[in-house]
């Protein structure tokens, strides 16, 4: 099972401390504050990541997932406070974020290069050329959060739409395909 053999370690709970641990801390820590003053506006950056998977990046998902699933529910279990949360799903924008060195890379291994070679290709050559521009994502999330009713997430980058529409309908087309067998899971009534 290489999958897991690569996840094992301190790399994966290192990862799930900065994308998820750190940012429910936080969270945690303002909520008092933001009851107490009827109003609020957690922000969560996320990434197309949180919705949409790519091979080679497993463990990063894995964090994004985790963190939009808590955001979710939190929206639901504060909305009644007036605290608003938003959580940014960024596509490839021109960041450090591709530059060499920037996030740890596992070891190559020969089984994946079909399937994993490709994703390391794209970020080994693509720092500098992502399509998206820094300050106009920060305009676009002021710009959600000004709004009378804001998104729950906010996609940034016609990348990040183009792989989650792809997304939402491939979970549709299997969750029609498959009803019929989901469905007759229920309790036969006598």
């Amino acid at each position: 099972m290489p999958v897991v053999r690569r996840f094992r370690g301190s790399r994966l709970r290192a990862l799930f401390e900065l994308h998820f641990f750190a940012p429910v801390a936080l969270t945690r820590l303002v909520l008092p504050h933001m009851r107490r003053q009827g109003g609020g506006a957690i922000v969560q950056m996320s990434s197309v990541g949180g919705q949409t998977t790519a091979p080679g990046f497993g463990a990063y998902c894995a964090t994004k997932f985790a963190l939009e699933g808590l955001t979710e529910t939190l929206r639901d279990e504060v909305a009644g406070f007036g605290i608003r949360t938003l959580i940014v799903e960024p596509g490839a924008f021109r960041t450090g974020l591709f530059r060499p060195g920037a996030a740890y890379e596992s070891a190559a291994m020969a089984e994946y290069a079909d399937t994993v070679g490709p994703t390391r290709a794209y970020v080994r050559g693509n720092d500098g050329l992502q399509p998206g521009d820094p300050p106009k994502a920060a305009q676009a999330i002021l710009t959600a959060l000004d709004a009378d009713e804001p998104p729950l997430r906010l996609v940034l980058g016609a990348d990040a739409i183009g792989n989650i529409e792809g997304r939402l309908a491939r979970v549709s087309d299997e969750l029609a395909t498959w009803r019929a067998v989901g469905e007759a899971t229920a309790l036969d009534e006598p």
